[in-house]
């Protein structure tokens, strides 16, 4: 529409309308109770991740008792062999069903992540048509998109690398850590004493990273909202010589991205360090601590070898916690922006409205109706209007006087505030959304192209409708000749940004609207960016279009309206003159001032 009075931003803020910052606890529990679905597989996947890790756990026993085996044959003079082949048998029995289990849990994982990113998806694209206009007017298209790819991607790869990591890495350090116990106990204080530093700087740096991980994610939603809306209008960013703003906006959103993202990565970056140092710290302490008892003969060269392979087994899953956590902290910033959306409030609910097939006969009446697009903020003021079938109604007035408003509310793309709107003697609030969008065909001044041929695009969402059809609306608008002209004719495909003039755009959509049929029609300045010779043209077939249908005309050019059953004069939101054309310049009023405004620097 060429005038909806309603407040926008150029971009959204850290959050969208409606959604509260979470911390990485309430994220993740909110992400967690959206997979309940999954709950028995993912059990099943943190068990079997569990006892594989369990199952690694029991190697470095087993090597010790080779080790001690080897030891006490070198003593003897004789090796006993097949003690140590059943030992390695074994071993090999166990890390071979430890891996079978470790790519079931993988494979259970990427299962369940996939098909939540999916489901997520799917939500959204039906939240889409259940969120209600207001809100698209505080948020930028491109922060929506971002959400539906960068955010619903980042959830997908964390949940498959993080869940199983996380379940292996902590079994791996409680499993250790109990096996370090049992073997000896002085071995493994020195060994935990030593990874305790560790642990605390990792959750030190975990608690100052989230925030940046949010920031990161928020500037990837900004980031994609500029690009999309200055790419998309490219052509008049450069007639207005506004590269140089485009490209100033773009650097400060640019360099806050990066800002956030070097912080979050440094920071997340700096744990796998961190963990290896411990680790070999951890390799040093037990050497030594183990060389000590050694020598005192409380412990064997066997145990040394298992602690060593221990602490490895000890140390390791901090560092793989450390890069877990990173990872889910970008889960939890991309969920909180996701379930953000899919908590925004919709639109009422219409399950218990009767679907009705009656085709409206065109009365339509306004009564009362109020609205505001902010509250306290009112654009409609108790209009009113009875609008009889087959009637032309034109809707002229200054810029911001409320035209395209009343066009939303009859459409019920927005509710009004109070009063009611009436289609032939039905309130539009008992009848649902999508009865009173069918009523209705529609041409704006901005026309919308999707990827399909021609003939797919003319006869969008509309069944049975033949070729002849869309020839004869094609003929009826001019336009039927330029598209035999095209390489496949009606086959031929076409996009958003097909290289089709602005004219041709809007024939092709006024065409769209002939095969819609739709009793009510609505005309947003139909043959504004047609030339003379064309508009002619369109008016003729708008005139054939509109014949015996109920229209609403929205005008500027008030030459185009000349033969409108009824003018509707609109300022500030309430109807100050009606009549036909005749009828309100012989009042001398507003209308005339107008009108006559058209021709004051004609020659």
């Amino acid at each position: 529409m060429t005038e909806i009075q309603s407040p926008r931003r150029h971009g959204p803020g850290p959050h969208g309308p409606g959604e509260k910052p979470q911390n990485f606890q309430d994220a993740w529990e909110k992400l967690l109770r959206y997979m309940h679905n999954y709950r028995v597989p993912l059990i099943a996947a943190v068990i079997l991740a569990f006892v594989s890790t369990a199952l690694t756990l029991v190697g470095p026993s087993k090597l010790q008792d080779v080790t001690n085996i080897v030891m006490a044959g070198i003593r003897s003079g004789n090796i006993d062999l097949g003690q140590i082949q059943n030992i390695a048998i074994l071993l090999l029995a166990i890390y071979l069903i430890s891996a079978g289990l470790s790519m079931l849990q993988n494979y259970i994982l990427a299962t369940i992540s996939q098909k939540t990113a999916g489901r997520l998806r799917k939500d959204i694209s039906a939240k889409v048509d259940r969120v209600p206009l207001s809100y698209y007017d505080r948020m930028n298209s491109g922060d929506i998109v971002s959400r539906v790819t960068n955010d619903i991607d980042t959830i997908g790869q964390s949940m498959n690398q993080s869940i199983g990591t996380m379940v292996t890495a902590v079994t791996l350090l409680v499993g250790s850590l109990l096996m370090m116990a049992i073997t000896n106990i002085k071995m493994m204080g020195t060994a935990v004493l030593a990874s305790l530093f560790g642990f605390g700087l990792m959750f030190f740096i975990m608690s100052r990273s989230q925030k940046y991980f949010n920031q990161q994610q928020k500037g990837l939603g900004s980031m994609n909202g500029l690009v999309s809306e200055v790419y998309g209008g490219h052509s008049v960013v450069r007639a207005y010589n506004g590269e140089k703003k485009a490209k100033a906006e773009f650097d400060r959103i640019n360099r806050d991205l990066f800002r956030s993202a070097f912080r979050s990565q440094f920071l997340a970056g700096l744990m796998p360090s961190l963990m290896n140092f411990i680790g070999n710290f951890g390799y040093v302490a037990v050497c030594v601590v183990g060389a000590m008892l050694t020598i005192d003969g409380q412990i064997s060269f066997g145990t040394i070898v298992a602690f060593m392979i221990y602490v490895r087994l000890f140390t390791q899953p901090l560092s793989q916690i450390g890069q877990t956590i990173a990872s889910m902290q970008s889960a939890a910033a991309a969920s909180e922006r996701v379930f953000g959306f899919l908590s925004t409030p919709e639109m009422a609910d219409e399950a218990d409205k009767q679907p009705s097939d009656r085709v409206a006969t065109g009365d339509i009446e306004f009564r009362d109706v109020r609205f505001s697009y902010v509250p306290g903020t009112e654009v409609i003021h108790e209009f009113s209007a009875h609008v009889y079938p087959g009637q032309k109604i034109a809707i002229v007035g200054p810029t911001g006087a409320g035209k395209t408003t009343l066009v939303n509310l009859l459409m019920r793309f927005y509710e009004t505030d109070s009063g009611e709107i009436l289609m032939d003697g039905v309130p539009t609030k008992d009848l649902r959304r999508t009865d009173v969008h069918r009523q209705f065909g529609m041409v704006l001044q901005d026309t919308w192209l999707f990827q399909g041929t021609v003939r797919d695009n003319i006869a969008y969402c509309k069944e049975g409708v033949t070729d002849d059809q869309i020839v004869t609306a094609c003929q009826a608008v001019g336009l039927h000749h330029f598209i035999t002209t095209l390489p496949r004719g009606y086959d031929t495909v076409l996009n958003d940004n097909s290289s089709l003039s602005v004219g041709q755009r809007q024939q092709l959509t006024i065409a769209r609207a002939m095969v819609q049929n739709a009793p009510l029609m609505i005309l947003d300045e139909a043959t504004s960016s047609v030339d003379t010779r064309t508009e002619r043209l369109i008016q003729d077939a708008m005139d054939r279009l509109t014949a015996h249908r109920t229209s609403f005309v929205i005008a500027h050019r008030l030459s185009t309206i000349k033969n409108a059953d009824l003018i509707l004069v609109v300022q500030s939101g309430n109807i100050v003159e009606q009549g036909t054309h005749e009828q309100l310049l012989a009042q001398h009023g507003f209308y005339s001032q107008l009108y006559n405004s058209q021709f004051e620097n004609c020659d």
